[in-house]
This record gives C-alpha cells, sequence and structure tokens, in this order.
C-alpha cells in the first residue's frame, strides 16, 4: 500500500511504487480529469502539482509522489469555489475539444502561484509544454490574464469574450 495526500486528503493506494503517477490518480482513485496524451511527458495533457509544483504524471512514478502533497484539477475547486483560472476558462470559454484543458489549467496555476502578473512572453514561456491540438492558445492567454487580475483583486468583466474593467 501506498500512502498519499491526494487533494488534502490521505489516501492508501494498491499500487506498484513504479507505476505511473496517472494511472494511480485515474484508474485507482478514480480521478478521471487528468487525462492521459502522450504516455511520454511531452504533451501536458497528464500535469498535476507535486508539492506546489506542476509534473507530468504519465512519467512520475508513485513511489516518487510518497509523502508529498499531490494537487489535482479535481482539487482547485474549493468549497464549491472555482479557482480563478478555472472561472477565467469558462468566462472565454477556452476549450474546444478540452483534452489537454485540465493539464493547461494545472500549468497556469503553476504559473500564476510563481509570477502573480505574467507578461504574454512569460505564459508563453510556461505555457510551453502544454500542446492544444485546436489551438485555442489566445483564449488561454487572455483567461491567464484575467486569472492573474482576480486574484489581485482586480474586477475583470466579460462581455462578449471582450475583457472590460471595472
Amino acid at each position: 500500500m501506498i500512502k498519499l495526500t491526494l487533494n488534502g486528503s490521505q489516501v492508501e493506494l494498491d499500487a506498484d511504487p513504479s507505476m505511473p503517477l496517472l494511472y494511480a490518480i485515474r484508474d485507482i482513485a478514480q480521478l478521471t480529469g487528468t487525462k492521459f496524451g502522450c504516455g511520454l511527458g511531452l504533451c501536458g495533457a497528464c500535469t498535476v502539482h507535486l508539492d506546489g509544483q506542476p509534473v507530468r504524471s504519465c512519467v512520475t512514478t508513485v513511489a516518487a509522489a510518497e509523502g508529498k502533497m499531490i494537487t489535482t484539477i479535481e482539487g482547485l475547486e474549493v468549497d464549491g469555489q472555482l479557482h480563478p483560472v478555472q472561472a477565467a476558462w469558462i468566462d472565454h470559454k477556452v476549450p474546444q475539444c478540452g483534452y489537454c484543458q485540465s493539464g493547461q489549467m494545472m500549468s497556469a496555476v503553476a504559473l500564476l502561484e510563481s509570477n502573480p502578473n505574467p507578461n504574454d512572453k512569460e505564459i508563453e514561456e510556461a505555457m510551453q509544454g502544454n500542446i492544444c491540438r485546436c489551438g485555442t492558445y489566445p483564449r488561454i492567454r487572455k483567461a491567464i490574464k484575467q486569472a492573474a487580475q482576480t486574484q489581485s483583486g482586480a474586477s475583470i468583466l466579460v462581455e462578449n469574450g471582450n475583457e472590460v474593467k471595472v
């Protein structure tokens, strides 16, 4: 049995220590928001946080996560309140197919925790490891900027996909 802290809760999983964390999260813990993309850690669809840092769960073993805080997309919402990144994703209608979006959001949250007011270049650099086959990158950038402003206390109103400061 492997003991993990998953979205703030202690869990024991009957998993081989060499199993990819992605499979333990999806198949054993039944948290299916984290997606399998490439299986090589290249596309970012499987991104979760390990002690607050974004990692690719398809190439991170369960043993490497033991004793660390794991946060998945399901762990961003707190007491029924969406994380500002999740709310901004909705406001800007970011997902098209949606498959990569949990990984995109997890990378965006990590970016904003380390840099609360990123510029376009910093957003591009932080998000470059997350591939969106649908090409929603402009909406992703707008959503990250809105989430940054929301977290800083600035009010943003989204009307017909356009940002308006209030």
